[in-house]
């Protein structure tokens, strides 16, 4: 029904559409808990709408079912001595440096996987997936993924019900947050795992997925044009030494956890009459890793 796009974008007629169907959608999904009604803010709904091309009874039975998720795996309460473990080889983090328009960059090396638990490893990627949400400056709703392909083999493969629960939190649970992703350096080998992953992405994410070499300019460019070379890092085919530094970026967590749970904890009073909290957008600072 409509392209996303920024509130102030919508002509008269189509941001009096837009309010409807927000409204519709609130109203359907009817008495919320405090933490859903911190949840379902007005940018929230709107995703929803948009992960459903803006059928509202499709958009409620989706967002009904991540509030279950949400009070059933408490995401908002992991915290990083949970999944330190998972992190030590810096399989998946928030990058130190933000895309050209200012969005939080995520980035996955399967190559460096270094336990073999299901439930340590998603927990792991839904942490991941919380703290880049928290971190995300004022004006960004959508991340950036890097994932790095350096290294990996058919033995680094996830098991595909790893792989399968991931793409369901991904998809289902964090709908719209994906701007672009890039898939560096992926071997040939990865082809053949790819068209069975690609079976469990939805079609708009697939479009959104990049595959770039660090040997092929022209593929090199397209990441350019996203991640200025100056602040990618040496190793993802940028001018940045910077790396991966576990107990700098330890620090960094065990900081924001200290926000995202002051966050949650806040005062209920800042949901009245059945309508959310702002946007998250507390001013997280980026690990600068040695």
């Amino acid at each position: 029904m409509f392209r996303r796009k920024h509130t102030s974008h919508f002509n008269s007629d189509e941001a009096e559409q837009r309010d409807a169907k927000i409204n519709e959608l609130r109203a359907a999904i009817g008495p919320l808990s405090a933490h859903g009604e911190k949840y379902c803010n007005e940018a929230c709904l709107e995703r929803y709408l948009e992960a459903r091309n803006w059928n509202v009874d499709k958009s409620r039975k989706m967002l009904e079912e991540s509030l279950k998720w949400r009070e059933a795996k408490r995401p908002q309460d992991i915290r990083w001595p949970d999944v330190s473990v998972e992190a030590e080889t810096g399989k998946l983090y928030r990058a130190s440096f933000p895309d050209r328009e200012g969005k939080t960059v995520v980035v996955m090396r399967p190559a460096k996987q270094n336990t073999s638990s299901h439930e340590g490893q998603v927990q792991h990627l839904v942490y991941a997936l919380e703290n880049a949400v928290f971190s995300m400056p004022v004006g960004q709703d959508k991340m950036v993924w890097l994932i790095d392909f350096t290294g990996w083999t058919l033995a680094h493969a996830s098991p595909i019900k790893t792989a399968r629960e991931s793409m369901n939190v991904l998809q289902n649970h964090y709908p719209e947050r994906l701007a672009i992703a890039f898939l560096f350096n992926a071997p040939k080998v990865f082809e053949s795992s790819f068209k069975v992953l690609k079976r469990l992405v939805d079609p708009k994410s697939v479009k959104k997925l990049n595959f770039v070499y660090k040997e092929n300019e022209e593929s090199m460019k397209t990441m350019y044009r996203h991640i200025d070379p100056e602040v990618l890092p040496v190793e993802f085919g940028g001018k940045n030494n910077v790396v991966y530094n576990h107990e700098e970026y330890s620090k960094l967590m065990t900081k924001d956890d200290l926000k995202i749970a002051n966050f949650w904890v806040a005062d209920i009073n800042h949901v009245v009459n059945g309508h959310s909290v702002p946007e998250v957008t507390p001013q997280s600072s980026m690990v600068a890793a040695k």
